[in-house]
């Protein structure tokens, strides 16, 4: 539980920091036990690509943020990184950006006898996802997801180079 309080801190110390330069905080995870890591993904909210400058922008700031405010008492080391393809699905509103992509579910709770899911994302309903999963519609509520992430495939990689050529 105190590693939960320590990570909500650290997303609200930063995500205005990172916001005024023109980027989205996607997550933020605090991993390791005696050499733990402090890992910061984010994203430029215009939808142009992340570059390495941007990576080390963001850690500069992240770091001035953090060495002031120190919500993490021990020593950790800092990583900051874009979503990547495979990236994270990590607020409601990403489940309707990406809608079409297939997509890896897991829940908190069984739905359906189970709690992994793969299928193709077809958007939002309120404050529920909805993915069609072998042809049939499935509604999973957005709190009950514990984890969830784009899937790479080929389709994918097609639509990404047509928009890149465009």
């Amino acid at each position: 539980m105190a590693e939960v309080n320590v990570i909500a801190r650290v997303k609200a110390l930063i995500a205005p920091a990172i916001e005024a330069m023109g980027f989205s905080l996607v997550r933020v995870i605090l991993s390791g036990g005696h050499n733990p890591t402090l890992q910061v993904m984010a994203e430029p909210t215009d939808g142009r690509g992340m570059t390495v400058d941007d990576c080390a922008a963001i850690s500069r700031a992240v770091s001035a943020v953090l060495d002031v405010e120190e919500p993490i008492k021990s020593a950790y080391m800092l990583e900051v990184s874009s979503p990547g393809l495979d990236r994270p699905l990590t607020r409601l509103e990403d489940f309707e950006r990406f809608k079409g992509f297939e997509a890896s579910i897991e829940t908190n709770a069984v739905v359906d006898g189970r709690r992994r899911f793969r299928g193709r994302l077809v958007g939002i309903d309120g404050k529920d996802i909805e993915v069609d999963i072998d042809g049939e519609l499935l509604r999973l509520a957005f709190a009950d997801v514990a984890r969830a992430k784009l899937i790479v495939t080929d389709e994918m990689l097609a639509k990404l180079e047509r928009e890149k050529a465009s």
